[in-house]
């Protein structure tokens, strides 16, 4: 990987593993469904027309033609976990939900596994066993169902990665033919609209503050908008296998963002429990270990 490809990716990562911030920011205030209602339409607002202007007809024209496998994608890669994540943000730190999220390679193998019928080695095997026993490690003690508990938001965590795995097998199954831009720009339109009735039955009575509209708005358009655009063009310029790299890094820039704004701690077992998730995700995927 050149040097530029790579100061891209840890942009990236810098700018995703932000989202859990901004996520705290506004969760409070705004609810899950209206925060990731406000998120994916602001990122509508800004992709549609990039893609208009890059793409022109032919590109609104996939919007058009490839709408069913679209809407299924934005409900799976936008609105479930968006909402999920935003739900988590009322009582973890940004660091946990980012390490939760980075399980979703795991799913992403399992899935293809079960789907696609591709092989897991006893090595990726082993690697998905790790992967699993890290989180139950980071969870095994916060993991209360009663009230003021984080056992709903841990769980809330898993499904928006398990989510995010499905949707990225599904999407390489049947929009595989659709430019990335056009899959990005549906993704995040389709979820506004699916959200739209449900956000304004939840709209929170008292209007959120600047701090919580600056939040949701740069979690719109930074980590939804800009986000999307680097992540396409590093997967067209060093390739899938390459960019699941990002992964690793997110955790560690949920960290210091939550540490720097928000006063949020990293203990030992955050720490410990991070290091067995990733090592088992870089096992799963093959990162480590491949005879390729």
């Amino acid at each position: 990987m050149k040097a530029f490809d790579f100061g891209e990716l840890t942009l990236l990562a810098a700018i995703w593993g932000s989202s859990f911030l901004f996520m705290r920011l506004g969760a409070h205030e705004f609810g899950p469904i209206a925060m990731a209602a406000v998120r994916v339409t602001g990122a509508s607002l800004m992709l549609l027309p990039l893609l208009a202007l890059r793409s022109g007809q032919a590109g609104l024209g996939q919007l058009r033609t490839a709408w069913r496998p679209l809407f299924i994608v934005s409900l799976m890669n936008c609105s479930l976990p968006f909402a999920c994540f935003s739900y988590a943000a009322l009582s973890i730190t940004a660091g946990l939900s980012s390490i939760m999220n980075a399980t979703t390679p795991l799913f992403g193998a399992i899935v293809a596994w079960i789907w696609l019928s591709q092989r897991l080695s006893p090595l990726r095997m082993l690697g998905l066993a790790i992967g699993f026993a890290g989180v139950i490690f980071l969870a095994w003690d916060k993991a209360s169902f009663k009230t003021g508990g984080s056992g709903w938001a841990i769980i809330a965590c898993l499904v928006a990665a398990a989510s995010y795995g499905v949707a990225a097998i599904f999407n390489k199954r049947y929009l595989s033919h659709v430019a990335p831009l056009a899959v990005a720009t549906g993704s995040q339109m389709f979820s506004a609209l699916t959200l739209a009735v449900p956000a304004a039955l939840l709209w929170p009575a008292v209007n959120p503050s600047a701090q919580a509209w600056m939040g949701v708005t740069l979690l719109a358009l930074l980590c939804s908008g800009v986000a999307y655009i680097l992540f396409f063009r590093l997967m067209s310029r060093v390739g899938p296998t390459n960019t699941i790299a990002v992964t690793f890094l997110i955790p560690v820039f949920a960290v210091i963002w939550g540490f720097a704004f928000l006063g949020e701690a990293f203990n030992l077992q955050m720490a410990i429990g991070c290091a067995i998730v990733l090592a088992g995700t870089a096992l799963a995927v093959g990162l480590i270990g491949s005879t390729r």
